[in-house]
């Protein structure tokens, strides 16, 4: 049985919060979702601030303005 290796950069494309959890949809169908503690800027914002969100780098990370943060799509892959 062999696998095909495909080399995909991952781009976000959609990002919403919860109260306990920060979800990402990738550009090609992958949903992350981590819990809000691993981000203290995020986890102390405000609901709104949360929803004021901008993809950067062309969905290589995401950026909220209110609250400092950037946060790249490749870290959200790495931590376990």
């Amino acid at each position: 049985m062999s696998t095909l290796a495909v080399d995909v950069e991952p781009l976000a494309v959609d990002v919403s919060c919860t109260e306990d959890n920060l979800r990402v949809v990738l550009a090609d169908g992958r949903e992350i979702s981590v819990p809000l503690v691993w981000s203290r800027r995020l986890q102390k914002a405000t609901p709104e601030e949360r929803k004021r969100w901008r993809l950067i780098g062309g969905g290589i990370g995401i950026h909220w303005e209110a609250v400092d943060e950037d946060i790249s799509v490749e870290s959200l892959l790495r931590l376990k």
